[in-house]
């Protein structure tokens, strides 16, 4: 039996896991998920995504637009990975359920 993924869904599913782990005390161990599955550039991209997350709870107090906007670039990110890459399907949908667990 073949099992059918729908990519924007897994993206965007993926996309909130990964800002909420980049929020979260565990991010440290999520990116290391992140760069033995996905590679260095998506652990990059996730780094920065943390860091840009701190920076908004420091000037905003916390404001959601902040992880809004993370989320958006990392669904779009996300797409062009799975349209490129779909071996990394499987990978991906791991970490959306330990991203959403953190």
């Amino acid at each position: 039996m073949t099992t059918v993924i729908h990519q924007p869904r897994a993206a965007f599913d993926a996309a909130r896991a990964f800002v909420r782990a980049a929020g979260s005390a565990h991010s440290e161990a999520f990116a290391a998920r992140v760069l033995s599955r996905l590679g260095s550039e998506m652990y990059g991209h996730f780094a920065d995504t943390r860091q840009r997350l701190l920076t908004a709870l420091v000037e905003t107090g916390g404001d959601r637009y902040a992880a809004d906007v993370e989320a958006g670039k990392w669904r779009v990110r996300l797409e062009d990975l799975l349209r490129t890459r779909p071996e990394l399907t499987g990978p991906l949908l791991e970490l959306t359920n330990e991203g959403f667990e953190a």
